[in-house]
């Protein structure tokens, strides 16, 4: 068995390895053709994908960084009203409060002034019967005294002592 050594410019004579430099045999025209327009255009259709992924990514990011910024700002007011929301909910609140004390304060005063006013009612009413019974009994107390006075005097009176009397009587009731 011979061997053939492998030298890069002889060629393969049983199908082996080798190196064919034919150039129309090889289509190295054809492969530099293209290379060479791959190279050429590749960049310019390559570039414009790229360069049109890569201004949609940055349109998309600042896109992304805007509905952030406003989304944020949004977030700002809405705290912001919630402070303000609170702040009103607690003086509702307060004055709510307020307003129940003073409520209360003014129907207690109120329950103390009908209080008094019948409390005075009440002794008006009292010293008025008072009076009216005093009076009903000075005057009972005086015809009872009268009477007698007069049951008594008929016995211990002449007629014209007991005249005088009478009219003396008579007058000084008509004076009271």
């Amino acid at each position: 068995m011979s061997t053939i050594p492998l030298i890069p410019f002889v060629l393969a004579s049983e199908g082996g390895f080798g190196l064919n430099l034919n150039l129309f045999d090889t289509n190295i025209i054809n492969l530099a053709i293209v290379i060479a327009a791959l190279v050429w255009f590749l960049p310019k259709v390559l570039g414009g994908i790229l360069e049109a992924r890569r201004a949609t990514i940055l349109s998309d990011l600042q896109d992304a960084e805007q509905r952030l910024q406003q989304t944020s700002a949004e977030l700002a007011v809405a705290k912001q009203n919630l402070a303000d929301a609170q702040k009103k909910a607690e003086r509702i609140r307060s004055d709510a409060k307020d307003r129940a004390d003073a409520l209360r304060l003014e129907s207690e005063r109120r329950t103390v002034d009908e209080m008094a006013r019948l409390k005075q009612g009440a002794v008006s009413d009292l010293d008025s019967e008072a009076s009216r019974v005093s009076e009903q009994l000075r005057r009972e107390a005086a015809r009872r005294a009268i009477d007698r006075a007069l049951a008594s005097l008929p016995g211990k009176l002449d007629a014209d002592a007991q005249a005088r009397f009478i009219d003396q009587s008579i007058n000084s009731l008509g004076q009271a």
